[in-house]
C-alpha cells in the first residue's frame, strides 16, 4: 500500500482532521498534507512521527518487479 494512502486511511479511521493529526504528531500541516498527496521527497523524522502515531515506522521493503518474460 502506498504511504500517502496508508496515512489518510489511518486518519480516517480514528476520525481525526489533517489539523488535528498535525498537531497530535507534532509535525506542521503542510508537511501532512504533503505527505497525505504522496510528495515523493519528505523527511523520514517527520514521516515516523506521522506513522507512530498508528504503530508504525518506515523500513526497507522488498522492491517487486515485472517480469517482462510472461
Amino acid at each position: 500500500m502506498e504511504l500517502a494512502k496508508f496515512v489518510k486511511e489511518k486518519r480516517n479511521a480514528v476520525k481525526l482532521t489533517q489539523p488535528e493529526l498535525a498537531l497530535k504528531a507534532g509535525v506542521g500541516l503542510r508537511f501532512l498534507r504533503d505527505l497525505e498527496q504522496g510528495k515523493k521527497t519528505l523527511r523520514m523524522d517527520k514521516v515516523n512521527q506521522v506513522l507512530s502515531m498508528f504503530g508504525h515506522q518506515l523500513g526497507p521493503v522488498p522492491e517487486t518487479k515485472i517480469d517482462d518474460e510472461q
